[in-house]
């Protein structure tokens, strides 16, 4: 019955998929055991501080403008829009009408979706102070 398990060609595949997640649990629990052994033990004090490490605040840490966020948000949109049109591009001759039909529904969609973030003031850049 051995002769059979052993003749799948992907045994050694999954005994290696065995291996590594026994040895990945196997290492994270000596982790965890070695972290609880050589920690220090006085937690109290610790999280009654601001951070658990580094020093004292002395001011308060500089503010980061959510018009960051906005503007990265805006770009992967654009940019996604970018990874559609290049298998387009490729495929056009033989895809016909229908695709540029589509595809002019879809830069539309994006152009409205560009106004949309124009007029509610999504590209305009915000002063904090």
């Amino acid at each position: 019955m051995t002769n059979l398990v052993l003749k799948n060609q992907y045994f050694g595949i999954f005994a290696m998929l065995i291996l590594a997640t026994c040895l990945f649990f196997g290492l994270v629990y000596i982790a965890k055991i070695c972290g609880d052994a050589f920690a220090r033990k006085n937690r109290k004090r610790l999280g009654l501080g601001p951070y658990e490490c580094g020093p004292l605040p002395i001011k308060q840490a500089n503010k980061i403008n959510s018009q960051f966020f906005i503007f990265a948000l805006i770009f992967i949109l654009f940019d996604i829009e970018i990874v559609f049109m290049y298998p387009w591009a490729l495929m056009y001759k033989h895809l016909g009408l229908f695709a540029l039909v589509e595809m002019i529904f879809f830069f539309l969609f994006l152009l409205v979706a560009f106004i949309y973030a124009y007029k509610k003031g999504a590209l305009q850049w915000q002063s904090i102070n």
